[in-house]
């Protein structure tokens, strides 16, 4: 339970009321509060149980829910909106409509139990939308409920979450995901957007024995093999994958041509020999001089579908 408290005391004297020391006028007294995932304070929402204590008059104490207007109703006052308030703000704002029927009030706030949270999750994830997810709902479980990541080759991104106030934190979800890092797993706040990069896009030009020879589009990571399965082949092509070459310009202007046996890689696992594709590269497939074996096509079939 979060214990947030704010004193908003003007201090009122009667005949018969000895003295007693208490705040000056508007005085806030510091909230004592969890900080969670981040140093902002907590914010009223809809769906919040709130426990409002009256100094001096516990009939006036009352434990109230915020609607979903953002609005709370109150006995003889009626309807109070403290919709994004800080407990603090929101107990300046019901001791104001409290002073028409409570001498100078001293009122706090604390939040009993917190309702469930919107969430924005945007970019490359499933089904980007908004979410209603429990309280205590983390960036893991926001992802989840969007679905998961969309199909990444490479490292997972570093995702971006911003909350109302404006605050920008990074999670990085190689960490998360990947390794199960789960000290990276931060709280999330109502009306936080969780936003997910996807990979910078890219083309390069697939010549030669192919089904589709010309330019592909390809994402940041992705290898001489997807390539290559993007533009097709088949018997029909039959491509010579033992001396497939790619020409890449360099920044000084000069180009280097890169002979890669993608036969190799595929056939045996020989990860380490792919290239990773750049920006205009440019990839020519010779046509073999004997036809190629069936059973490779089936690789760079299932490739391709692993990739949409």
């Amino acid at each position: 339970m979060f214990s947030l408290i704010l004193a908003l005391a003007v201090v009122g004297t009667s005949v018969n009321t000895p003295t007693t020391t208490l705040p000056p006028p508007s005085t806030v007294v510091p909230s004592v509060q969890d900080p969670g995932p981040s140093s902002e304070p907590y914010r009223v929402h809809a769906g919040d149980q709130l426990q409002v204590d009256v100094f001096g008059d516990p009939t006036m104490s009352h434990v109230v829910t915020v609607l979903s207007g953002g609005d709370i109703f109150y006995p003889l006052v009626g309807r109070i909106h403290v919709d994004g308030q800080t407990p603090d703000q929101a107990a300046t704002t019901i001791g104001g409509a409290l002073r028409k029927y409570v001498r100078q009030p001293m009122v706090t706030v604390s939040v009993l139990a917190q309702g469930p949270i919107d969430v924005l999750v945007l970019g490359d994830v499933k089904t980007p939308g908004k979410y209603l997810l429990p309280a205590t709902s983390r960036v893991s479980d926001a992802l989840a409920a969007a679905g998961g990541l969309a199909p990444t080759d490479g490292d997972f991104p570093v995702a971006r979450v911003e909350t109302t106030a404006g605050a920008i934190s990074q999670v990085p979800l190689q960490k998360l995901l990947h390794d199960g890092d789960t000290s990276v797993d931060m709280r999330l706040s109502n009306g936080s957007t969780l936003y997910v990069p996807a990979p910078l896009t890219f083309t390069v030009e697939v010549l030669g024995s192919v089904d589709r020879p010309g330019e592909i589009t390809l994402r940041e990571g992705d290898k001489l093999a997807i390539a290559i399965a993007k533009a097709g082949v088949s018997p029909q092509t039959n491509p010579d994958l033992n001396n497939v070459e790619v020409k890449r310009t360099l920044p000084d202007g000069s180009s280097k041509t890169y002979t890669i046996n993608i036969y190799d890689t595929l056939k045996n696992g020989n990860v380490a020999s792919d290239l990773t594709m750049a920006k205009g590269d440019v990839v020519y497939v010779p046509q073999a001089k004997k036809p190629v074996s069936n059973g490779l096509f089936g690789i760079f079939t299932s490739l391709l579908l692993l990739i949409k």
